[in-house]
């Protein structure tokens, strides 16, 4: 997961910051951040597009989606709300 260290341009992909790993985009705009423990994504992730939008939010369990998953078009509405069980979807809402 944490392969690749930089960008072309030298951008940083991530920082690993204690139990905290950050995304970034090739343009340096953040892209993630959620808690990195044992190697795996856990608890609460928030996502963000490229224009420092915000896109999702969700929760992780040793790297597999557990939990409530919200994600919001580009006119902040939701777009999606989803509960999530061992990565295994139980229950979506899909708004239009």
């Amino acid at each position: 997961m944490l392969e690749k260290r930089k960008y072309a341009n030298g951008q940083d992909v991530y920082k690993l910051s204690g139990d905290r790993l950050t995304y970034f985009f090739k343009t340096g705009e953040l892209k993630a951040f959620g808690d990195f423990i044992d190697e795996k994504m856990c608890g609460k992730w928030t996502f963000y597009r490229e224009t420092g939008q915000l896109w999702q939010i969700g929760h992780f369990e040793n790297n597999q989606k557990h939990g409530h998953f919200i994600r919001y078009n580009r006119q902040d509405e939701v777009e999606y709300d989803e509960e999530f069980d061992t990565g295994k979807i139980i229950k979506k809402k899909q708004n239009k």
